[in-house]
């Protein structure tokens, strides 16, 4: 044991021990040691070398598990908490009734918030969901890209999952519970691909609001798309926004007014690339005849505006089912499953004008 630890021991036993004493003396996470101190859970298949400095630092401190916090935190949840941005958007939309239904199936309810894209609404919400005690909690929203607004999240799920509770996250997971990936680095960077191949070589992008992991991830995707092939996108060319309608109209309307236009423009949500097109069509540019359009998601509005929208598609339905069956495992060891994105070209996209 170091002189830390020592020192750390002894100012332990000098108050009451928690279990984030034994984890730190441990140096195992939070939730790792709950699972092995946890008598209700003697199927926990943890390595024997964390299992044992587990157990010696337990003894080392003298600790002596909650039995009332453990009886609650034991006791079968009939709820699970669903942490969405909007569901008036219409991919949380189609992405929170593909959860509801899937809990159904099995009886449960679904208690959902909505953050709006602020992560002090998202912590406040995480934490009346884990005063609730949910049987699990799947973080639909996207993760933010900065630590001083992931951080305190991250923390407040860790203590849900060192109670017993089962954390989904479908993006921006940061180590806590299982991860989904639904592809949106990969799906976006073969969309440029195929954009390329239409003979496209300057591009512009409507970023959306930078600090979300979701977007970090499709523009990153897109732009390693584009160097595969050698071409970069001017930084003129890059509209940060956020991620309505609207503000894919002002996008148009600076492309319109740029001396060098670019042949195709990327919204990095369909309904941004949407307001594109109407921004575009209003001012009287031709898509795709003068300037191509393309967004991410698939959404039912993609197919449904004139042009229809090239995109990339998300199987949502999917997503939402895997999300509650990993909310419903007994696996003490976190899973990461991964959906890939397919590219759907429609009629907003052409080769460029000679």
């Amino acid at each position: 044991m170091t002189g830390r630890q020592i020192g750390r021991v002894d100012a332990v036993k000098r108050t009451t021990v928690r279990l984030q004493d034994v984890a730190e003396l441990a140096g195992v996470s939070l939730a790792s040691a709950s699972r092995v101190l946890n008598a209700n859970s003697p199927t926990y298949r943890g390595r024997g070398d964390l299992r044992e400095r587990v157990l010696a630092a337990a003894a080392e401190l003298g600790y002596e598990p909650n039995l009332h916090a453990r009886a609650l935190a034991s006791a079968t949840s009939n709820t699970i908490g669903l942490v969405v941005h909007d569901v008036s958007d219409a991919y949380f939309g189609l992405l929170s009734s593909s959860v509801v239904r899937a809990a159904d199936k099995h009886d449960l309810l679904v208690t959902m918030v909505c953050t709006y894209r602020d992560p002090a609404s998202e912590l406040k919400y995480v934490k009346l969901l884990r005063a609730q005690r949910p049987r699990a909690i799947i973080m639909a929203a996207s993760g933010y890209t900065q630590k001083a607004q992931y951080g305190p999240i991250m923390d407040e799920l860790s203590k849900f999952e060192a109670a017993g509770g089962v954390v989904v996250s479908l993006a921006g997971g940061r180590g806590v519970g299982h991860r989904m990936v639904v592809g949106n680095k990969e799906g976006a960077r073969s969309l440029a691909h195929a954009l390329v191949e239409l003979g496209h070589r300057t591009f512009a992008i409507a970023v959306g609001p930078t600090a979300l992991v979701t977007v970090r991830d499709r523009v990153d995707g897109f732009r390693q798309g584009l160097a595969d092939h050698g071409i970069e996108v001017a930084k003129d060319n890059l509209y940060p926004g956020d991620t309505s309608r609207e503000a894919g109209m002002r996008v148009a309307e600076a492309i319109k007014s740029s001396p060098d236009r670019p042949t195709c423009v990327f919204g990095v949500f369909d309904v941004v690339a949407a307001g594109v097109v109407a921004g575009l069509q209003r001012l009287g540019v031709d898509v795709p005849g003068e300037v191509s359009v393309a967004g991410f998601a698939d959404v039912p509005l993609a197919a449904q505006i004139t042009p229809a929208l090239t995109t990339v598609s998300i199987p949502l339905d999917l997503v939402g089912q895997q999300a509650v069956d990993l909310a419903l495992t007994e696996s003490a060891v976190p899973r990461t499953v991964s959906y890939q994105g397919n590219v759907i070209m429609r009629q907003s996209t052409a080769p460029p004008p000679a």
